[in-house]
C-alpha cells in the first residue's frame, strides 16, 4: 500500500475498555494491523481467540496478540466513496467447561482511498444505515456469501443470498436478528402497497413453510445470512425487500426476539439454539411482546429499518 495511507488512517471501531474485565487495542498500519486483547479473568484462555481464521501470533497468560496483513485472516475489503475499509471480527470460542461465554468484537480499519484505486466494475446492492454508535449493513451476496452479488437478477426458484450485519463498536457483543421482512414493488411502503411476507411475527421465516428459504448457520453473532428462494411476486418488475433489523442482547432471546425457520416433518426451529425452539411455538399464531423496557432505551438492543433493492425476479419459462 502507498505510504500516504497511514496519513489518512482512521480507526472507526476501537473496542477499548469493553468491560471491567478486558481491554482491546487496535493499531491500524499502512498494510497490516495489530490487535491486542488483554484479559483479567483467570479462567479465560487467550489461545481461544481468533482474528477471522487466524490464531494469535503471540500469547501470554493474559494477552492474545495478532499482528497480521490485511491479505490474511479473511479480512473483508470494501471501497465506499473516498474510503477503503477493512473489517474483521475478533472472536472468543468458549471451552465446554468454561463459565465465560463465546463472544465477538468487530475490528475495523479505514483509509483514504488512493486516487488511482479503481472502483468496482459493478454497483452491488449493499446499503449502510447508522444508528447511534451502531452501523448496520444489508446486502445481496454471491452464492457462497464470500462477496457482493454481481447481478441483481434472480431466476424464479433460485436462491437470493442476503446478509445483514452490525458493526458494534464499543457495545457489548450483540446478536443480529431480522425481525420483519416483506417484499414490495416500491422503495417505500405505503398502506396500499402490495407486499409478499418473508419474515413476520417477530422473527419467524414464514416463507420457509412454502419454499426452501432458510437461515444459514450463523458464524458470527453480528451477522445473519438468509437464503431466500426467489418467489413469483412482481415477476420481471423491480422488487424491494423491506426489513427491520434488531441488534439484541444474546442472553435476552425470547418469543419476541428470535430467528425461527420451518422444517418439513419437524416444525419450527430456533436458529441459534434448537434446544430453545419453544420460542418459535407462537410462529403459527401471534408472538406477543413482553412488557419490558423498550429497546429504544438501548438497555437490550437497537432496531433499524432497512431497504434492499431494487432486484428483479425473472420467469425462466417466459
Amino acid at each position: 500500500m502507498m505510504a500516504f495511507f497511514w496519513q489518512g488512517a482512521l480507526l472507526l471501531s476501537l473496542a477499548a475498555a469493553v468491560s471491567v474485565y478486558a481491554d482491546m487495542k487496535v493499531d491500524c498500519r499502512p498494510d497490516f494491523v495489530t490487535v491486542v486483547w488483554t484479559e483479567s479473568r483467570p479462567q479465560a484462555d487467550p489461545s481461544l481467540f481468533r482474528l477471522g481464521n487466524c490464531f494469535p501470533t503471540s500469547l501470554t497468560a493474559r494477552e492474545a496478540v495478532f499482528s497480521v496483513d490485511f491479505n490474511n485472516c479473511n479480512f473483508r475489503r470494501m471501497v465506499t466513496g473516498d474510503q477503503l475499509i477493512y473489517t474483521n471480527d475478533l472472536t472468543y470460542t468458549s471451552s465446554p467447561d468454561s463459565h465465560i461465554l463465546a463472544f465477538t468484537h468487530p475490528v475495523v480499519c479505514a483509509y483514504e482511498r488512493p486516487k488511482d484505486w479503481p472502483y468496482l466494475i459493478y454497483d452491488p446492492v449493499f446499503n449502510t444505515y447508522g444508528h447511534g454508535d451502531l452501523v448496520f449493513h444489508i446486502g445481496l451476496m454471491n452464492d457462497d456469501f464470500s462477496g457482493p452479488a454481481e447481478s441483481t437478477s434472480f431466476p424464479l426458484g433460485s436462491f437470493i443470498p442476503i446478509m445483514a450485519s452490525v458493526a458494534q463498536k464499543t457495545h457489548q457483543p450483540l446478536l443480529l436478528l431480522l425481525e420483519e421482512c416483506v417484499a414490495a414493488s416500491t422503495p417505500e411502503l405505503q398502506p396500499e402497497s402490495s407486499i409478499y411476507p418473508i419474515i413476520t411475527n417477530k422473527g419467524c421465516l414464514v416463507d420457509s413453510k412454502i419454499s426452501r428459504s432458510k437461515f444459514e448457520p450463523r458464524q458470527k453473532s453480528s451477522e445473519i445470512k438468509l437464503s431466500l428462494q426467489a418467489f413469483r411476486f412482481a415477476l420481471g418488475e423491480e422488487v424491494f425487500i423491506h426489513c427491520k433489523l434488531v441488534a439484541w442482547d444474546p442472553n435476552g432471546l425470547d418469543n419476541t426476539k428470535k430467528a425461527c425457520q420451518y422444517f418439513k416433518d419437524h416444525g419450527w426451529e430456533l436458529l441459534d439454539n434448537s434446544a430453545y425452539s419453544n420460542f418459535c411455538d407462537c410462529c403459527d399464531s401471534t408472538c406477543k411482546s413482553r412488557k419490558i423496557r423498550s429497546i429504544a432505551s438501548g438497555k437490550h438492543g437497537i432496531a433499524q429499518k432497512a431497504v434492499l433493492g431494487p432486484l428483479t425476479i425473472t420467469d425462466v419459462n417466459s
